[in-house]
């Protein structure tokens, strides 16, 4: 396994094959780069930090935000920060080779002062031909019930070519939609409602006034695949998932990417009660189950 470089205290790994070149940071385990060899294209952000320092963060062990930064457990309040610590620590190599590598973390006395539970995270990432896949599987290595969510973030460099825009792009989705978007309040909150969005159609027009807003947010969708397609290009990606029952898309404002966040957590509501064991899309795995889920993404 080559090790790229060293940045602060973490190391970049790289997986690849005849067709595509992938790089992953033991920070976070934060997937960093998709090059294909085929295109001579990158398709992953570059992670500018004027607009968002950040490529592909992990969801853990919550997604989203917490009213007040805030939950209980057993009557004892905790604070946990958006999305959880995962996408802030740095985990250890479990196993590698040429094409696949895998990285785990394990619950220590500093998380469990943010989320008092053993744990086990471990996330693979293996390549085959032109597709990345990536798996999260959560283990419960405490003695009692752990209340977890797990999320995806990666963040695609959108226009992949320098002869198209932003604009020339379009996410089309599998399945004919009908679901609304979720509003998020000020506060990063769910609102009680949802509003109009999808009407019985299987694309969205990227534009970046879509996420001056924030996120768009649905929950249930029919669709397990996405394609970026355009008129002006040939190159583009399909992306997949399953048993994921929420998603996000999202932009940093103006900014030339776009996140695909298959999510099995959302961010709290606006009316929540703040416990968590109660929390909408949090998994309850009991003492040595384990959970897995996984995304994948197809360049040309």
């Amino acid at each position: 396994m080559k090790k790229l470089k060293k940045a602060r205290d973490n190391m970049d790994y790289k997986i690849e094959n005849k067709y595509i070149a992938v790089v992953v940071s033991d920070k976070g385990a934060e997937l960093q780069r998709i090059y294909s060899k085929d295109t001579n294209l990158e398709y992953m952000w570059n992670g500018d930090p004027t607009f968002w320092g950040k490529k592909s963060p992990v969801l853990f062990p919550i997604v989203g935000g917490l009213k007040n930064n805030q939950y209980s457990y057993k009557g004892t309040s905790y604070t946990l920060g958006r999305h959880g610590f995962a996408r802030d620590m740095i985990f250890n190599v479990l196993e590698a080779s040429s094409t696949a590598i895998s990285f785990k973390l394990d619950a220590t006395v500093e998380t469990q002062v943010l989320y008092p539970f053993l744990f086990r995270l471990i996330i693979h990432y293996k390549i085959e031909k032109n597709t990345l896949s990536c798996t999260y599987e959560i283990r419960n290595t405490d003695i009692k019930p752990m209340p977890a969510s797990i999320g995806a973030h990666p963040a695609f460099a959108i226009p992949i070519t320098h002869d198209t825009v932003f604009e020339d792009y379009v996410l089309e989705f599998d399945a004919i939609e009908t679901a609304g978007k979720w509003p998020l309040s000020t506060a990063g909150l769910i609102e009680k409602r949802a509003t109009s969005f999808f009407d019985k159609q299987q694309q969205i027009h990227l534009k970046k006034e879509l996420f001056y807003a924030d996120a768009l947010v649905f929950k249930n969708l029919q669709s397990q695949q996405i394609k970026l397609t355009s008129t002006k290009t040939k190159h583009g990606w399909v992306f997949s998932w399953k048993n994921f029952p929420y998603l996000g898309i999202w932009s940093a404002k103006d900014a030339d990417f776009v996140c695909i966040e298959p999510w099995c957590g959302i961010a709290d509501s606006v009316d929540t009660t703040g416990d968590i064991m109660k929390k909408e899309g949090i998994h309850i795995l009991i003492p040595g189950e384990i959970f897995t889920r996984t995304w994948s993404v197809s360049v040309h």
